[in-house]
Protein backbone atom coordinates (compact mmCIF):
# COMPACT_ATOMS: atom_id res chain seq x y z
CA UNK A 1 0.00 0.00 0.00
CA UNK A 2 1.42 3.46 -0.88
CA UNK A 3 2.46 5.40 2.22
CA UNK A 4 0.12 8.24 1.31
CA UNK A 5 -2.86 5.87 1.32
CA UNK A 6 -1.89 4.37 4.67
CA UNK A 7 -1.45 7.74 6.38
CA UNK A 8 -4.70 9.25 5.08
CA UNK A 9 -7.15 6.36 5.40
CA UNK A 10 -8.18 7.30 8.96
CA UNK A 11 -8.97 10.96 8.23
CA UNK A 12 -12.75 10.41 8.11
CA UNK A 13 -12.72 8.22 11.23
CA UNK A 14 -10.99 10.43 13.77
CA UNK A 15 -14.00 11.13 16.02
CA UNK A 16 -14.90 7.46 16.34
CA UNK A 17 -11.24 6.57 16.87
CA UNK A 18 -10.93 8.99 19.77
CA UNK A 19 -14.14 7.87 21.46
CA UNK A 20 -14.32 4.14 20.87
CA UNK A 21 -10.90 2.54 20.43
CA UNK A 22 -9.70 0.47 23.40
CA UNK A 23 -7.01 1.68 25.76
CA UNK A 24 -3.92 -0.27 26.82
CA UNK A 25 -3.20 -2.14 30.05
CA UNK A 26 -1.11 -0.27 32.62
CA UNK A 27 0.95 -3.45 32.94
CA UNK A 28 2.81 -2.30 29.82
CA UNK A 29 4.35 0.55 31.81
CA UNK A 30 5.36 -1.88 34.56
CA UNK A 31 6.87 -4.19 31.94
CA UNK A 32 8.97 -1.40 30.46
CA UNK A 33 10.06 -0.28 33.92
CA UNK A 34 11.09 -3.74 35.05
CA UNK A 35 12.66 -5.08 31.86
CA UNK A 36 13.79 -2.01 29.91
CA UNK A 37 14.68 0.49 32.63
CA UNK A 38 11.89 2.97 31.89
CA UNK A 39 11.92 5.88 34.35
CA UNK A 40 10.11 9.20 34.47
CA UNK A 41 13.28 10.74 32.99
CA UNK A 42 13.12 8.57 29.86
CA UNK A 43 12.44 10.52 26.67
CA UNK A 44 10.06 8.74 24.29
CA UNK A 45 9.18 9.04 20.63
CA UNK A 46 5.68 7.65 20.18
CA UNK A 47 5.51 7.03 16.45
CA UNK A 48 2.18 7.23 14.63
CA UNK A 49 0.65 8.34 17.92
CA UNK A 50 -2.73 8.87 16.25
CA UNK A 51 -5.24 10.35 18.67
CA UNK A 52 -2.97 9.78 21.67
CA UNK A 53 -4.51 6.74 23.34
CA UNK A 54 -1.21 5.02 24.19
CA UNK A 55 0.64 8.34 24.41
CA UNK A 56 -1.53 9.32 27.37
CA UNK A 57 -0.34 6.26 29.30
CA UNK A 58 3.27 7.37 28.78
CA UNK A 59 2.51 10.95 29.81
CA UNK A 60 0.68 9.78 32.92
CA UNK A 61 3.91 8.03 33.85
CA UNK A 62 5.60 11.45 33.77
CA UNK A 63 7.61 10.99 30.59
CA UNK A 64 8.65 13.55 28.00
CA UNK A 65 6.96 12.35 24.80
CA UNK A 66 7.37 13.43 21.19
CA UNK A 67 4.34 12.24 19.25
CA UNK A 68 5.07 11.59 15.57
CA UNK A 69 2.02 11.48 13.30
CA UNK A 70 1.70 12.00 9.53
CA UNK A 71 -2.09 12.42 9.40
CA UNK A 72 -3.08 16.03 10.10
CA UNK A 73 -6.58 15.21 11.37
CA UNK A 74 -5.33 12.51 13.71
CA UNK A 75 -2.45 14.69 14.90
CA UNK A 76 -4.75 17.60 15.71
CA UNK A 77 -7.16 15.31 17.55
CA UNK A 78 -4.25 13.88 19.52
CA UNK A 79 -2.98 17.32 20.44
CA UNK A 80 -6.44 18.29 21.68
CA UNK A 81 -6.77 15.04 23.64
CA UNK A 82 -3.38 15.61 25.30
CA UNK A 83 -3.61 19.38 25.72
CA UNK A 84 -3.24 19.20 29.51
CA UNK A 85 0.15 17.45 29.31
CA UNK A 86 2.98 20.00 29.13
CA UNK A 87 5.58 17.29 28.43
CA UNK A 88 4.01 16.38 25.10
CA UNK A 89 5.01 17.72 21.69
CA UNK A 90 3.21 16.70 18.50
CA UNK A 91 5.32 16.55 15.34
CA UNK A 92 4.43 16.03 11.69
CA UNK A 93 6.48 13.03 10.62
CA UNK A 94 6.44 9.36 9.74
CA UNK A 95 7.99 6.19 11.07
CA UNK A 96 10.48 6.37 8.24
CA UNK A 97 11.27 10.08 8.72
CA UNK A 98 10.45 11.28 12.24
CA UNK A 99 12.20 14.69 12.02
CA UNK A 100 13.88 13.99 15.38
CA UNK A 101 17.64 14.50 15.92
CA UNK A 102 20.08 11.59 15.98
CA UNK A 103 20.24 9.65 19.25
CA UNK A 104 17.71 11.89 20.99
CA UNK A 105 15.31 9.45 22.68
CA UNK A 106 15.50 6.53 25.11
CA UNK A 107 12.46 4.69 23.74
CA UNK A 108 10.65 4.50 20.44
CA UNK A 109 7.10 3.17 20.74
CA UNK A 110 4.45 2.42 18.14
CA UNK A 111 0.98 1.31 19.20
CA UNK A 112 -1.50 -0.18 16.72
CA UNK A 113 0.54 1.24 13.88
CA UNK A 114 3.59 -0.70 12.68
CA UNK A 115 1.60 -2.75 10.16
CA UNK A 116 1.36 0.49 8.16
CA UNK A 117 5.13 1.12 8.20
CA UNK A 118 7.78 0.44 5.61
CA UNK A 119 9.45 -1.80 8.18
CA UNK A 120 13.05 -1.82 6.88
CA UNK A 121 13.07 1.99 6.61
CA UNK A 122 11.36 2.38 9.99
CA UNK A 123 13.90 0.08 11.62
CA UNK A 124 16.75 2.22 10.28
CA UNK A 125 15.04 5.39 11.51
CA UNK A 126 14.39 3.95 14.97
CA UNK A 127 18.09 3.11 15.30
CA UNK A 128 19.04 6.62 14.16
CA UNK A 129 16.94 8.46 16.76
CA UNK A 130 17.50 6.10 19.71
CA UNK A 131 20.29 6.63 22.22
CA UNK A 132 22.80 3.86 22.83
CA UNK A 133 21.06 1.18 24.89
CA UNK A 134 17.61 2.50 23.99
CA UNK A 135 14.57 0.34 23.26
CA UNK A 136 12.10 -0.02 20.42
CA UNK A 137 8.61 -1.19 21.40
CA UNK A 138 5.81 -2.28 19.06
CA UNK A 139 2.39 -3.16 20.43
CA UNK A 140 -1.09 -4.01 19.26
CA UNK A 141 -4.51 -4.64 20.75
CA UNK A 142 -5.39 -7.82 18.86
CA UNK A 143 -9.13 -8.45 18.85
CA UNK A 144 -10.14 -12.00 19.74
CA UNK A 145 -12.17 -13.51 16.92
CA UNK A 146 -13.57 -16.81 18.16
CA UNK A 147 -13.64 -17.05 21.97
CA UNK A 148 -17.38 -16.25 22.24
CA UNK A 149 -20.40 -16.50 19.91
CA UNK A 150 -20.52 -12.69 19.73
CA UNK A 151 -16.86 -12.41 18.71
CA UNK A 152 -17.30 -15.07 16.06
CA UNK A 153 -20.31 -13.22 14.63
CA UNK A 154 -18.45 -9.88 14.73
CA UNK A 155 -15.49 -11.36 12.87
CA UNK A 156 -17.84 -12.78 10.25
CA UNK A 157 -19.35 -9.32 9.82
CA UNK A 158 -16.02 -7.61 9.15
CA UNK A 159 -14.99 -10.42 6.81
CA UNK A 160 -18.23 -9.98 4.84
CA UNK A 161 -18.41 -6.19 4.79
CA UNK A 162 -14.81 -5.03 5.20
CA UNK A 163 -13.46 -3.42 2.06
CA UNK A 164 -9.89 -4.71 2.47
CA UNK A 165 -9.88 -6.29 5.92
CA UNK A 166 -7.82 -9.34 5.00
CA UNK A 167 -5.15 -7.22 3.36
CA UNK A 168 -4.61 -4.65 6.14
CA UNK A 169 -5.21 -6.51 9.40
CA UNK A 170 -2.19 -6.10 11.63
CA UNK A 171 -1.79 -9.83 12.26
CA UNK A 172 -0.07 -9.93 8.87
CA UNK A 173 2.75 -7.97 10.54
CA UNK A 174 2.80 -9.64 13.95
CA UNK A 175 3.12 -13.04 12.29
CA UNK A 176 6.38 -11.89 10.72
CA UNK A 177 7.55 -9.51 13.45
CA UNK A 178 10.95 -11.21 13.59
CA UNK A 179 11.70 -9.70 10.20
CA UNK A 180 11.56 -6.20 11.72
CA UNK A 181 13.83 -6.97 14.66
CA UNK A 182 16.22 -9.39 12.92
CA UNK A 183 19.07 -9.96 13.55
CA UNK A 184 18.44 -8.46 17.00
CA UNK A 185 16.84 -10.85 19.52
CA UNK A 186 13.50 -9.54 20.75
CA UNK A 187 11.16 -10.15 23.66
CA UNK A 188 7.38 -10.39 23.73
CA UNK A 189 4.59 -10.31 26.28
CA UNK A 190 0.83 -10.68 26.09
CA UNK A 191 -1.77 -9.02 28.34
CA UNK A 192 -5.53 -9.47 28.51
CA UNK A 193 -7.66 -6.46 27.62
CA UNK A 194 -11.36 -5.87 26.92
CA UNK A 195 -14.16 -3.38 26.26
CA UNK A 196 -17.67 -3.83 27.69
CA UNK A 197 -19.76 -1.53 25.48
CA UNK A 198 -23.33 -0.66 24.50
CA UNK A 199 -24.62 -0.62 20.93
CA UNK A 200 -23.67 3.00 20.24
CA UNK A 201 -20.06 2.35 21.28
CA UNK A 202 -19.96 -0.90 19.31
CA UNK A 203 -21.07 0.93 16.18
CA UNK A 204 -18.46 3.62 16.78
CA UNK A 205 -15.78 0.99 17.35
CA UNK A 206 -16.68 -0.71 14.06
CA UNK A 207 -16.70 2.56 12.13
CA UNK A 208 -13.30 3.55 13.55
CA UNK A 209 -11.73 0.74 11.50
CA UNK A 210 -10.26 1.87 8.20
CA UNK A 211 -11.53 -1.19 6.36
CA UNK A 212 -15.25 -0.63 7.00
CA UNK A 213 -17.54 1.04 4.42
CA UNK A 214 -18.21 4.74 4.92
CA UNK A 215 -21.66 6.30 4.97
CA UNK A 216 -22.11 6.65 1.20
CA UNK A 217 -20.99 3.10 0.40
CA UNK A 218 -23.86 0.77 -0.61
CA UNK A 219 -22.80 -1.76 2.05
CA UNK A 220 -22.85 0.78 4.89
CA UNK A 221 -26.48 0.43 5.99
CA UNK A 222 -26.65 -3.37 5.48
CA UNK A 223 -23.53 -3.64 7.63
CA UNK A 224 -25.09 -1.64 10.47
CA UNK A 225 -28.32 -3.63 10.21
CA UNK A 226 -26.32 -6.82 10.68
CA UNK A 227 -24.33 -5.27 13.53
CA UNK A 228 -27.58 -4.42 15.33
CA UNK A 229 -28.81 -7.98 14.86
CA UNK A 230 -25.58 -9.39 16.26
CA UNK A 231 -25.69 -7.03 19.23
CA UNK A 232 -29.30 -7.83 20.09
CA UNK A 233 -28.64 -11.56 19.88
CA UNK A 234 -25.61 -11.44 22.19
CA UNK A 235 -26.00 -8.51 24.58
CA UNK A 236 -26.34 -8.98 28.32
CA UNK A 237 -27.50 -6.02 30.37
CA UNK A 238 -27.32 -3.84 27.28
CA UNK A 239 -23.66 -4.55 26.60
CA UNK A 240 -21.35 -6.88 24.71
CA UNK A 241 -17.68 -7.58 25.39
CA UNK A 242 -14.87 -7.16 22.89
CA UNK A 243 -11.90 -9.17 24.08
CA UNK A 244 -8.30 -8.38 23.12
CA UNK A 245 -4.82 -9.74 23.55
CA UNK A 246 -2.43 -6.82 23.91
CA UNK A 247 0.79 -8.01 22.29
CA UNK A 248 4.03 -6.20 23.08
CA UNK A 249 7.34 -6.73 21.24
CA UNK A 250 10.52 -4.99 22.39
CA UNK A 251 14.24 -5.00 21.71
CA UNK A 252 17.41 -2.92 21.68
CA UNK A 253 17.90 -2.55 17.95
CA UNK A 254 21.36 -2.49 16.45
Amino acid sequence: MPASDATQRFSSRVENYVRYRPGYPHEIIELLQNECGLTTNSVIADVAFGTGIFTKLLLENGNRVYGIEPNLDMRNAGKEFLVDYSRFTGIAGTAEATALPDHSVDFVTAAQAAHWFDLPKARKEFIRITKSGGWSVLLWNERSVDSTPFLRAYEELVLNFGTDYKEVRHERTTETIHEFFSPTPFHSRVFDNHQAIDYSALEGRLLSSSYTPTIYHPSYQPMLTELRRIFDANQAGGKVVLEYKTRVYYAQLS
